[in-house]
């Protein structure tokens, strides 16, 4: 759930990412009062239902995993296609616990708070900045469901953008109206033509708050605008790839027919290719621009697709596994049996 929320006459609606932003370049709220608003360190932590402990061992287990799979590697043992697409979660989860250390999980009490004092004006664009208002009621059907996660975050930044366009147009047709105003009272010196121009002009302003951005866009995907021009993206891209790339680690491992060990591999691969390729994409957009449309809107289709093959092979695997996956090394040889 979103976790800030203001109060109005109507209940209480979420605070969105941009709404907080606009307050604070606004001057409206200042930093330094976040406490306030129900974001001190203290209230945070005191919402959070994952303790440092609980995430502790979490990342024990995974780095016990790890040293297996490398003593069985050391032992010239063989790891089966589950241990290999096990592994391929595992720098995932490192980047995300390392970014979510202090992350509350399953915030269920919202901070309630006080909006500060605008004008009617403010308090319009405010509220037209808000993403959605399918949260401000709580407990309604499919706000915790995957399909929402995956619509909600790029509408979070195609909104962001939206609302930057329309400020560029609105700004736009502000000096067009002024160009053409300035322009005609220089060309004209009869009473009766300024007032009928001055008329124009009236409608022309009446008219600026009325900016059509073109039909609704139907996002398919939409990246962090600052993530994407920031200068680790590209290792960002890298991270995503390997996925599919810690797959490749089974190349030589048994599989139960030789069109299923090359149909893994291919698919291993192809995870890797599309990958890079969509994550090039700032924007998709279900909209036809040429052949490149074709391959911004393929390539994560194919991905999916990748990633539903190595699921079926690792579950397929079993039937014929090598019997070697289950033989085991003598750990109390080494000092990391402490762990």
């Amino acid at each position: 759930m979103l976790a800030l929320k203001y109060r109005t006459p109507d209940g209480n609606r979420v605070i969105w990412p941009n709404q907080f932003t606009w307050l604070l370049e606004q001057r409206l709220i200042n930093w330094n009062d976040h406490p306030s608003w129900g974001l001190s360190v203290e209230v945070i932590s005191d919402k959070s239902n994952a303790d440092g402990t609980v995430k502790l061992a979490a990342l024990i287990q995974v780095s016990w995993f790890l040293a297996q799979c490398i003593m069985r590697t050391a032992h010239h043992l063989p790891l089966s296609q589950l241990e290999s697409m096990t592994i391929s979660y595992v720098p995932l989860f490192a980047v995300t616990y390392f970014l979510w250390w202090v992350k509350p999980k399953d915030i269920m009490t919202p901070s309630i708070v006080e909006l500060p004092a605008m004008t009617p004006e403010q308090r319009t664009k405010f509220e037209d900045m808000a993403v959605s208002s399918e949260f401000d009621n709580e407990g309604l059907n499919g706000q915790d469901s995957l399909w929402n996660v995956w619509h909600l975050t790029p509408r979070i930044f195609e909104k962001e953008a939206e609302d930057k366009r329309r400020q560029e147009a609105q700004e736009k047709a502000v000096q067009e109206a002024e160009q053409r105003a300035k322009a005609r009272a220089e060309k004209t010196s009869q009473v009766g033509e300024r007032e009928v121009f001055a008329t124009s002009d009236y409608d022309e302003e009446a008219s600026i708050g009325l900016v059509d951005l073109g039909p609704k866009e139907i996002v398919v995907s939409y990246w962090d605008p600052d993530l994407y021009r920031s200068r680790i993206w590209p290792v960002t891209c890298l991270m995503g790839s390997s996925f599919g790339a810690l797959h490749l680690i089974s190349w030589h491992s048994t599989f139960p027919s030789l069109v299923e060990e090359w149909l893994w591999r291919g698919v291993a691969l192809t995870s890797i290719v599309t990958l890079l390729i969509f994550m090039h994409f700032e924007k998709v957009v279900f909209r036809w621009d040429g052949p490149i449309t074709l391959v911004s809107l393929s390539t994560p289709v194919l991905y999916l697709a990748s990633r539903i093959v190595m699921t079926g092979g690792v579950i397929a695997a079993f039937r014929a596994s090598d019997l070697e996956i289950y033989d085991t090394y003598v750990v109390s040889n080494y000092w990391i049996h402490a762990f």
